[in-house]
């Protein structure tokens, strides 16, 4: 009868993407350019919040031109 309620898979849920976020903070100091976007598209896929996310790492695209 048991199984686990939907509020403690949100609460899973939040603290893996805190960790993920978490290794994307620390593998950005040695990241490329094309890693930064990697980082931002899979940051965008992981968690609705993602453009707060991504601004404050500042991963934000630069227009070229």
């Amino acid at each position: 009868m048991g199984g686990i309620s939907n509020r403690m898979k949100e609460i899973k849920r939040r603290r893996h993407r805190k960790k993920k976020v978490a290794k994307f903070e620390t593998k950005l100091k040695k990241a490329t350019t094309s890693e930064k976007q990697a980082m931002a598209e899979k940051l965008r896929k992981m968690t609705p919040g993602a453009e707060v996310l991504i601004a404050k790492m500042g991963l934000a695209e630069r227009k070229r031109g």
